[in-house]
């Protein structure tokens, strides 16, 4: 398997102090929100002496806040920047939002839009309701795309022998007790997303959640994003979202693009 990392080191164009600035920056997740120099060095991989002068250089140009007591680093305001910058490049937020806006206000659950990146999918709009919990309310959320409703619907959309290589080798791990991890089972649901139009799953991500996915297909068939609902396990069955939701849901995906 040849390694694209030293592919890329070999590229003229190539800035490595920059790509290891950058690895410092995705060092921050989720469960990493706050980081000290030495568990920077740990996560990055880098030595100490780099890691310092990046921290150091990134914290002096405004993209990593550093408390003066406990010495610690987290990311600033200046990522939200960037979040607002992406927002106003991508013509596709722009016409999805009010449609999503109305689909949240008619069927009262939780509405997302998701978009492909890489083996993930990540969260580029979401409008909650009052039940859902602080961690799906985040945009910039990644999951693994073929555990996702919204990742194996856009997958369903590609050429069978491109989609069929992904359920094979993109990455898949256990979130919930129920999630699904057998790449057959997995295969034959992209399958029927393919004849159906849509993905239902439920307790993927969430106990007790349903999800329901359509693709925004571009003028090539391909899908490039997703609208995803999601509804508790307690109020709806699939056949209860094939009949109240999955309509709404159709009209609103149908309508992004039209």
């Amino acid at each position: 398997m040849p390694d694209k990392d030293a592919d890329k080191s070999q590229n003229s164009l190539f800035v490595g102090t920059l790509s290891k600035g950058l690895r410092v920056l995705r060092a921050f997740d989720e469960s990493h929100t706050s980081l000290s120099l030495a568990e920077l060095v740990a996560r990055t991989g880098l030595d100490k002496s780099a890691v310092q002068r990046l921290a150091y250089t990134l914290h002096v140009e405004g993209m990593l806040d550093k408390d003066p007591t406990s010495r610690r680093f987290r990311p600033s305001h200046a990522w939200l920047e960037l979040a607002y910058a992406y927002y106003w490049s991508d013509p596709l937020i722009a016409r999805a939002m009010p449609k999503l806006v109305a689909l949240s206000r008619s069927i009262g659950e939780t509405v997302n839009l998701a978009q492909m990146s890489g083996d993930h999918i990540i969260y580029a709009l979401r409008l909650p309701n009052q039940r859902t919990q602080f961690a799906a309310s985040i945009v910039g959320r990644r999951l693994p795309a073929i555990a996702t409703a919204a990742g194996r619907v856009m997958l369903a959309t590609w050429p069978q022998p491109e989609w069929e290589t992904a359920v094979a080798t993109w990455p898949i791990q256990a979130v919930t007790p129920k999630t699904v991890t057998d790449r057959e089972e997995i295969r034959q649901d992209v399958e029927q997303a393919m004849r159906n139009g849509f993905t239902i799953t439920a307790n993927q991500m969430i106990l007790n959640e349903i999800s329901v996915a359509l693709p925004i297909r571009g003028v090539d068939s391909r899908a490039q994003a997703a609208v995803q609902v999601s509804v508790s396990a307690h109020s709806f069955d699939f056949d209860r979202v094939r009949r109240e939701i999955l309509p709404a849901l159709q009209d609103t995906a149908n309508g992004i693009l039209a």
